[in-house]
């Protein structure tokens, strides 16, 4: 049982590291084995520069700098994504890491000539989201999720079928409480023991 979690927000303090803590916390309890990579901590460079695109489809050489994380990606079979919700959507850091980890031979297989990809994540068996967001659920709704749909839609699709899921929100941030946030850790902890069972 191997776990990535993916941790992407700037400030050690929030929120959002509290839940990371959790579902670190948890992911102990049941004895998997984890790595975390929190993108803002190691200065994660989210920019795909001109010689990168250009060898974007060549897998002989595409992973070049991105050896360590393109490894705890295929070392996985949990991959966990903890993040604000930020313009509906995810935050540029990680958008940026999908964009420049989740690549042609790694998170999927080019078709010969016409057709679909081929999913390229079927060792992982497990994906979570656990977000915040300033909005309410149903303008979040209304505004298309993007961000969620980018995890649990697009994501999903390159893993193994059928992929166990779990996704959880704390929405209207700003005028959170301290007793919004502490039951809010606490559906943390419930999901995180249903989704690993």
């Amino acid at each position: 049982m191997k776990a990535l979690v993916i941790y992407c927000h700037p400030n050690p303090d929030s929120f959002t590291s509290a839940v990371k803590d959790l579902v670190l916390e948890v992911l102990e309890e049941k004895g998997f084995n984890t790595r975390l990579t929190d993108l803002y901590g190691e200065r994660f460079n989210p920019l795909i520069h001109k010689e990168e695109l250009e060898s974007y489809l060549d897998t002989t050489c595409n992973q070049k700098g991105l050896e360590n994380h393109i490894g705890n990606i295929m070392w996985c079979d949990t991959l966990i994504f903890v993040y604000p919700t930020w313009w509906y959507g995810l935050p540029a850091m990680l958008k940026g890491w999908l964009d420049r980890c989740f690549l042609p031979g790694v998170a999927f297989h080019m078709p010969e000539g016409k057709g679909t990809v081929k999913p390229g994540l079927k060792h992982i068996t497990r994906l979570g989201l656990f977000t915040t967001a300033g909005a309410t659920p149903l303008v979040t709704f209304l505004m298309g999720a993007p961000g969620k749909r980018t995890i649990l839609r697009a994501v999903k699709s390159l893993c193994k079928w059928p992929v166990k899921k779990v996704f959880l929100a704390h929405y209207e941030m700003d005028s959170s409480t301290d007793e919004s946030r502490r039951l809010h850790l606490e559906r943390v902890r419930v999901k995180m023991h249903k989704f690993l069972s």
